[in-house]
């Protein structure tokens, strides 16, 4: 049966009802005539329908090949041109039509999140009084690219439906010859050169000294203070990766601040442990509802160093990169955590089959969330071939559920080597929408969405509805109209999540039977407000 169009169609309302069984008395569906001026039948909700509304049962079984939460995130890298944008020196025009094209990729992909570079170089892809404009965007270091491109992620992000992570690089000033020979005069590091130690071909900021760690949380906190972001993240660059022959000549900073430590590792732990503890309590003070998560590198410690490690045999990160993650997370000073396991299942030294269920056991019962950074840059090496290269790293996850969600590394490589097998990866796990999951902190619910009306006509039924300010996102749902509230438990029935700027909504393929609509509000803490009165659909 096909969906009626012109004055054939017939549209009633439902209030919510949080069990099956009749209809309650008062909450009978109200039939409305076709509008003469369209000819398309329209329904209005009855006076009475917000003192109706019912929220979803917390006792509901659903199916778990369809989580409502879920994180499904990709990284968009500015250093060096990776991702974005191509090149320098484009005009604002053109670097914005790429990142849009970035941003409706992610949701074509059924992405939710975007992991935007924003402070690779101790320098700024944002309008700043501290840090000058980052090379990447026009060639030279301090060069103004003529308009503010994370206020601009930000308002596209979310009229997409998608989150907008900010990430910064904490310590890292750059290449010896690209950056460090080039500094902007107004760069932290001409200012205070004391602050950078040159390790390798590359200089960092000393995070053992503590005007350096005191100026990285000012720079995070002036972003949270100024723009709409939805998190805060860092990556995998704390102290540096080793290399041969080479020594971090931190020797001042040790002298100075070192006492009361056993050696100079357990100092520079510290020294990262108490970044990370100030971001997040800065964070939150500022906008509770901003997350903040670290991308570190996959191995916290081998078993051969420490009874609990992993049963690996690669590098370190607490050893090497001084990153105590297993602290941030017992202390939950960060509210999600994403290990980079760039491996494949199988790999002698670091089997994802061995390090995915290690983090899954990290994070349970502590609050923290774990999600999985992938290595969409290696499909097409040995051990990532194949269609399913990415799609059977998260059928593995399935067996854990302390797994709620990815990331991926990165956004260029999804129109590129992994195209094919990212979008096995949408067919088979992102098949509807997913909400982010929610914040800590959270109380209250926003809000329910007002005045739903559906409209039927050639291509679909378009739904209408009204909103308040503090509505981050619409979530849509489609369900059989004899259903329960149940059916809005999990996303089996979510068919579009929206930015909190739109009210209306096509769906361009209701089917051929009878179908209730749905609509919830999500604020800045990501918490679902309690479903609008229904409106049903019948085809004829």
């Amino acid at each position: 049966m096909g969906w009626l169009t012109r004055a054939t169609a017939a549209v009633m309302l439902l209030s919510m009802t949080a069990a099956c069984g009749p209809v309650p008395e008062g909450a009978v569906p109200r039939v409305t005539t076709p509008t003469t001026e369209t000819g398309d039948a329209a329904a209005s909700p009855a006076p009475s329908a917000a003192a109706e509304l019912t929220p979803i049962p917390e006792d509901c079984a659903t199916d778990p090949a369809y989580p409502k939460r879920q994180m499904r995130g990709v990284w968009l890298t500015t250093v060096r041109n990776i991702d974005w944008p191509s090149e320098p020196g484009l005009s604002p025009q053109q670097q914005q039509e790429e990142l849009t094209a970035f941003l409706d990729r992610a949701v074509e992909l059924g992405l939710n999140a975007v992991f935007f570079h924003i402070r690779p170089t101790a320098d700024a892809v944002y309008a700043s009084d501290k840090e000058p404009w980052a090379r990447y965007l026009t060639g030279t270091q301090g060069g103004d690219p003529g308009y503010d491109p994370l206020e601009f992620a930000v308002a596209e992000a979310h009229t997409r439906g998608l989150e907008l992570h900010a990430w910064f690089n904490p310590y890292r000033v750059g290449w010896r010859e690209a950056d460090l020979e080039h500094l902007a005069d107004d760069h932290p590091v001409r200012r205070n050169p004391e602050w950078m130690i040159v390790y390798d071909d590359q200089g960092y900021l000393d995070p053992g000294n503590p005007e350096v760690r005191e100026w990285v949380v000012d720079v995070v906190a002036d972003v949270v203070e100024r723009y709409d972001v939805d998190g805060v993240h860092f990556d995998d660059y704390f102290y540096p990766y080793p290399a041969s022959g080479e020594t971090f000549d931190d020797d001042a900073s040790w002298q100075a601040h070192g006492d009361g430590f056993p050696d100079r590792d357990a100092w520079r732990r510290d020294n990262v442990n108490q970044l990370i503890r100030q971001v997040h309590e800065r964070v939150h003070d500022i906008k509770p509802w901003v997350r903040f998560g670290v991308s570190p590198f996959g191995i916290w410690r081998n078993r051969s160093s420490d009874p609990s490690g992993s049963a690996t045999s690669g590098l370190q990160s607490y050893d090497a990169l001084h990153a105590d993650t297993r602290t941030w997370i017992r202390e939950g000073w960060i509210d999600y955590v994403v290990p980079q396991l760039y491996w494949p299942q199988g790999f002698a030294a670091a089997d994802y089959a061995v390090l995915a269920p290690w983090w899954a056991e990290e994070v349970a019962g502590t609050g923290v969330d774990l999600y999985i950074g992938q290595a969409a840059y290696r499909v097409g090496e040995d051990g990532w071939k194949g269609a399913d290269a990415l799609a059977k790293q998260l059928d593995f996850n399935t067996q854990h559920p302390e797994i709620t969600g990815d990331i991926y590394f990165s956004m260029k490589d999804l129109n590129g080597r992994a195209r094919t097998a990212i979008e096995q990866v949408a067919a088979n796990h992102y098949a509807r929408p997913a909400l982010p999951p929610v914040a800590s902190g959270a109380s209250g619910q926003p809000a329910p969405v007002r005045d739903l009306v559906a409209d039927t006509g050639e291509d679909g039924v378009t739904l209408r509805w009204e909103g308040d300010a503090d509505h981050r996102w619409y979530a849509v749902y489609r369900v059989p109209a004899d259903t329960d509230a149940c059916a809005l438990a999990d996303a089996k029935h979510l068919v579009a999540v929206l930015g909190g700027d739109q009210h209306t909504y096509r769906d361009p393929a209701p089917g051929n039977e009878a179908v209730r609509y749905h609509v919830t509000a999500v604020d800045a803490f990501r918490v679902e407000s309690v479903p609008s009165a229904g409106v049903v659909v019948n085809p004829r």
